[in-house]
């Protein structure tokens, strides 16, 4: 495992290690590794750093890599690990699909283009150079590109979910964008885990679209479930129609986590056919299980979640909120 301790990564190395494989994680060492796994330090980024892994020995099954910077730092870890592991699976994401995309589409869908040798340019170019690096050094028929969309649950250090956790932990009238009824697409970090090594053990290859069915939550779903096991007293769902959300200036997505308004974006991130990653085995639990779980980890945190510093903080502040509930 690249990486390992923190959000896709621990969830990664938690589920193989719950199956009894034997889990190497070479990361950094600014957090601790799950336990039962065994450490490499190192930083990748560097030749000086990949010499530990260099050095280490060790042969694997399969690698599991969600590097999402430059495609140069994947290429240099494949070429490293091809002749010492059987399979490559790189954590990519729907991202690389040109955009704007279309109702439906699946992964034939044309993608942006990436540079395997590239310095980070922009995330989605830096995923599909990630896809090219991977597959330049393992080939076609030892690399698995797992296209994940929105990744939500335990361990999330974007603060997606967090944010809507705390925000009806508050209580009091909570601005919820309409249309309750439309469906959102997102994967529970521990499922995209289990598919994944699944997919290794499988000898999958290629590209596979990682996200619940389009159906299988509703945003009213996803914050009824937050009010349900967070909710403080009085707690209100007040759901608002989109044009009201937009017209008080408020950013889909970024002020208001996972929402997006109808239209080509929401077409593009909510509406993505998961077919072939479903008759490969992908099963998806409820937005209850993933609600319910992320709470108990937030709570064991004390409600502060972990941020990544390379990501914004999301969520709407509550004089914004309170002005567009009077609008």
């Amino acid at each position: 495992m690249l990486g390992g301790t923190e959000f896709v990564g621990r969830a990664v190395t938690e589920d193989a290690l719950a199956r009894g494989w034997d889990v190497t994680v070479f990361h950094r060492g600014r957090h601790a590794a799950p336990d039962g796994a065994r450490a490499v330090h190192g930083d990748r980024t560097t030749a000086a750093g990949l010499a530990a892994l260099a050095a280490d020995g060790g042969t694997w099954d399969a690698v599991v890599d969600t590097w999402s910077g430059a495609p140069r730092v994947v290429r240099d870890a494949a070429r490293l690990l091809a002749g010492r592991a059987g399979r490559y699976a790189y954590v990519s994401s729907a991202s690389v699909y040109r955009y704007p995309g279309e109702s439906g589409s699946d992964e034939s869908f044309p993608v942006v283009a990436g540079d395997p040798d590239a310095d980070a340019v922009a995330y989605a170019e830096d995923k599909r150079g990630g896809e090219l690096a991977a597959e330049g050094a393992f080939g076609a028929k030892r690399t698995l590109h797992v296209r994940a969309g929105l990744i939500l649950g335990p361990y999330e250090n974007i603060g997606r979910l967090p944010w809507w956790l705390n925000r009806v932990a508050r209580g009091g009238a909570v601005l919820a964008p309409g249309p309750r009824d439309a469906s959102v697409q997102y994967v529970d970090v521990r499922d995209l885990a289990a598919w994944t090594l699944d997919a290794v053990a499988a000898g999958l290859s290629g590209p596979y679209n990682i996200v619940c069915p389009q159906g299988h939550v509703t945003m009213g779903d996803l914050l009824d479930a937050c009010v349900r096991v967070a909710g403080a007293p009085g707690a209100e769902l007040v759901w608002t129609a989109p044009e009201t959300v937009l017209a008080a200036g408020i950013e889909p997505w970024q002020e208001l986590p996972v929402w997006l308004p109808p239209g080509e974006l929401y077409d593009t991130m909510h509406d993505t056919s998961t077919t072939k990653a479903l008759q490969a085995g992908l099963r998806c639990r409820s937005a209850l299980d993933t609600v319910s779980d992320t709470w108990d980890w937030l709570r064991s945190l004390g409600g502060v979640a972990p941020q990544r510093g390379d990501r914004p903080v999301v969520g709407l502040a509550p004089e914004k909120e309170a002005a567009a509930l009077g609008a």
